[in-house]
C-alpha cells in the first residue's frame, strides 16, 4: 500500500498540493495549482515544464511516461453567477449592457467551469434561469423580456440560497474534487430585509468556495458588497461599468481556474520508502512540491 505524506517549498514558484492518489503498480497522480508567490496564477505549463525526483535523483520522462492528465477525471469546477433582475435594474436602461456582460463572462468562464445563472429580486426566492453547464448566451438572453416579481432588492436572502444551491450541487458531483465560485451582480444595497447581515456571514462561513461581487450603481457600497464578496468585488457607481466589472471578475475567475494540474507518472520504484520531489519550471523562476510514499506491495 502506498502512503504519502507532503509539504511544499521553493523560492518564486508556490505549489500547493489539492489532492493526491496512487494506484497499482506504480501510477502516481498529483492535483495541484500553481501561484508566484505574490499570489498570481501560473498557467499554461506543459510536462515539459515539470521535473520529478525520487531520492533526490531525477527520474526519466519517457521512463516515468509523465503527463498532464485531462482535469476532468478527477475534478469539476462549477460557477454560479446571481443576477439582480430589482425594479432599479431592470428599469435602468442597463439590460442591453448586462446582458452581453453576463454572456462575455460566461464566454470567458465556461471553457473552465460550468457555468449556471440564477437571478433573484425582492421576492423570497431565486428564479432558476440557466442550469449547470447549460446554454448561458441562450439562456442571458431571455433577460430582455424578464419582469421582477417583487421590485424590491433581496441581495442577502439571494446570497444565501446561492450558496445553498452551488454547496448541493458540488455535493452531487461525479467525480472527488470539486470547487465552486459564486458571482453576485446587483446595482445596490439589499431592500427586502428578508435576511440580516450576519445570516449571510454564516451562510459564507460554512461555504467553502469562492466569492465575488460586481456592484454597479449609484447606492453601491464597497464596504457593504466586500463582506460578500471574499475573494473580489469590483464596485462602481457609474453604471456605465457592468462590462469592465463583468470583464475584471472574469478574468480572476478564469485565471485561477488555469493554475490547476493534473500531473501524473509511473514511479520507477516497486518496494520501500521513498522521497519524491515535483518541480515546475515557468518565467525562469521554480518551485517544488515535496511528498514521501511506501512502495511496499
Amino acid at each position: 500500500m502506498w502512503v504519502i505524506a507532503l509539504s511544499a517549498s521553493g523560492c518564486a514558484l508556490k505549489l500547493q498540493l489539492v489532492d493526491a492518489s496512487v494506484r497499482k503498480p506504480s501510477n502516481v497522480a498529483v492535483y495541484f495549482t500553481v501561484d508566484t508567490h505574490g499570489g498570481e496564477p501560473v498557467a499554461d505549463l506543459t510536462p515539459q515544464d515539470f521535473r520529478i525526483y525520487e531520492d533526490g535523483q531525477p527520474v526519466s520522462m519517457l521512463e516515468s511516461k509523465q503527463t498532464i492528465l485531462q482535469e476532468q477525471v478527477a475534478a469539476i469546477h462549477y460557477t454560479l453567477l446571481l443576477v439582480d433582475m430589482s425594479g432599479s435594474v431592470v428599469d435602468s436602461g442597463d439590460m442591453p449592457a448586462l446582458i452581453q456582460a453576463a454572456q462575455s463572462f460566461a464566454d470567458r468562464v465556461g471553457p473552465y467551469q460550468k457555468v449556471a445563472v440564477y437571478t433573484f429580486d425582492g421576492s423570497p426566492h431565486l428564479t432558476p434561469l440557466v442550469g449547470f453547464g447549460g446554454n448561458v448566451r441562450g439562456g442571458v438572453g431571455a433577460l430582455a423580456n424578464r419582469r421582477p416579481r417583487d421590485p424590491s432588492t433581496n441581495l442577502n436572502g439571494g446570497v444565501i440560497e446561492g450558496v445553498r444551491v452551488l454547496s448541493q450541487q458540488m455535493e452531487h458531483a461525479p467525480v472527488p474534487l470539486r470547487f465552486g465560485t459564486l458571482v453576485v451582480f446587483t446595482d445596490g444595497t439589499d431592500r427586502a430585509h428578508r435576511a440580516s447581515p450576519e445570516d449571510v456571514s454564516r451562510a459564507l462561513d460554512g461555504a467553502g468556495f469562492e466569492t465575488y461581487v460586481i456592484g454597479v450603481g449609484q447606492e453601491v457600497d464597497r464596504g457593504q458588497l466586500s463582506k460578500i464578496g471574499r475573494s473580489g468585488t469590483f464596485a462602481s457607481q457609474n453604471r456605465g461599468d457592468i462590462q469592465k466589472g463583468f470583464d475584471e471578475i472574469g478574468a480572476r475567475i478564469e485565471a485561477a481556474s488555469r493554475r490547476y494540474y493534473l500531473l501524473s507518472y509511473c514511479s520507477p520504484s516497486r518496494a520501500g520508502e521513498h522521497d519524491v520531489e515535483v518541480e515546475a519550471h515557468a518565467r525562469s523562476t521554480s518551485g517544488r512540491l515535496r511528498y514521501h510514499f511506501d512502495a511496499s506491495g
